[in-house]
């Protein structure tokens, strides 16, 4: 089966009703044995320095051969992608095009239309991909319940990361995936609630530090919030498949995410937020907007290569933590 890689999280069950394997891209640049290579392939290549390690990580995986084809979101995502897009025709890389509608107006009917155009691209139909859906609830079922154990303290923040982060082509396989989410779960469960401590969230798109949780987490803090790989997971519980992608929040603009981050901070208890940040990313712009609007203390910290955490940003860290304690 061709395997189709992608750039963010789209309707991933259109893919395997085509009969073809869902590859995010994201996911093979950050597990790779050496990432920091593949970003330095990437402007090798030609790429400039002062673009989104994100953005390198994902030229190299196609280019490395990863996959048979590509799906460029080229709205709702990052405005990169569409260059990427032109990089890998120029290559002769078969490449489809997805699109999140920005604007509110007859957004049903806009995002329904460009699953029923990406559908018929990728060689099936929107209505077969719903049928597919029939065959991941259960997983998505199961990602909810794994979440609210991390909220009570029974799955460690980052366990809760690569979790989630992971929904978004359920590592290829989702029968296996959720096999293996299965036998998680059920180890998780036996365990002794984590002690109460200070009470984390993480927002912004996934950290691309390998040790921030572990760092936090030695620190005495619980990360018990991941806003966007939660988002990743497609947690609505609509029946309506359309509308489980209007509520996905991320691609959409920031004032849907603010509302749904404002839910998580009353439900999961946080004492403070950390958002993290992309180098050369377009996303920072909106921690102005992110502090002005929600009611808990939030520390902005910034990232640009894969690698452990910078002592600066442990510094700030380690501050932000004992401010939140002496609050507490």
């Amino acid at each position: 089966m061709k395997r189709v890689g992608f750039t963010t999280t789209i309707p991933v069950e259109i893919i395997f009703a085509a009969g073809k394997v869902p590859v995010d891209l994201n996911n093979i640049f950050i597990t790779d044995n050496d990432p920091s290579a593949m970003a330095d392939f990437a402007e090798d290549e030609g790429l400039p320095r002062n673009l989104c390690a994100w953005i390198k990580g994902i030229y190299s995986a196609v280019k490395s051969g990863a996959v048979d084809e590509v799906i460029a979101v080229t709205q709702g995502d990052c405005s990169n992608s569409h260059a990427l897009a032109e990089l890998f025709l120029s290559s002769g890389v078969k490449v489809h095009t997805f699109s999140y509608p920005f604007e509110k107006g007859r957004r049903y009917e806009a995002l329904k239309y460009e699953m029923e155009r990406f559908a018929e691209s990728i060689g099936t139909t929107l209505s077969e991909g719903i049928k597919y859906a029939e065959k991941t609830n259960s997983v998505r079922e199961k990602l909810r319940i794994l979440d609210k154990m991390t909220t009570d303290g029974l799955v460690t923040g980052f366990e809760n990361h690569l979790w989630l982060v992971t929904s978004t082509d359920f590592n290829t396989d989702h029968v296996r995936y959720e096999q293996e989410l299965d036998d998680f779960i059920t180890e998780a469960s036996q365990r002794e609630p984590a002690k109460d401590g200070l009470r984390i969230g993480f927002i912004g798109v996934p950290t691309i530090f390998s040790d921030i949780y572990s760092f936090i987490q030695g620190r005495g803090a619980s990360v018990v919030f991941n806003e966007v790989q939660r988002q990743f997971s497609v947690p609505s519980v609509s029946d309506d498949y359309v509308q489980r992608y209007l509520e996905y929040t991320y691609p959409y603009d920031v004032f849907g995410r603010i509302e749904d981050i404002s839910t998580q901070i009353s439900n999961r208890r946080l004492d403070g937020i950390i958002h993290y940040v992309q180098s050369f990313c377009y996303r920072q712009i909106q921690d102005i907007i992110m502090k002005q609007r929600l009611e808990c203390p939030i520390l902005a910290i910034e990232g640009d290569g894969p690698g452990s955490i910078d002592n600066r940003t442990k510094i700030r860290i380690e501050s932000f933590l004992e401010m939140l304690e002496a609050k507490k």
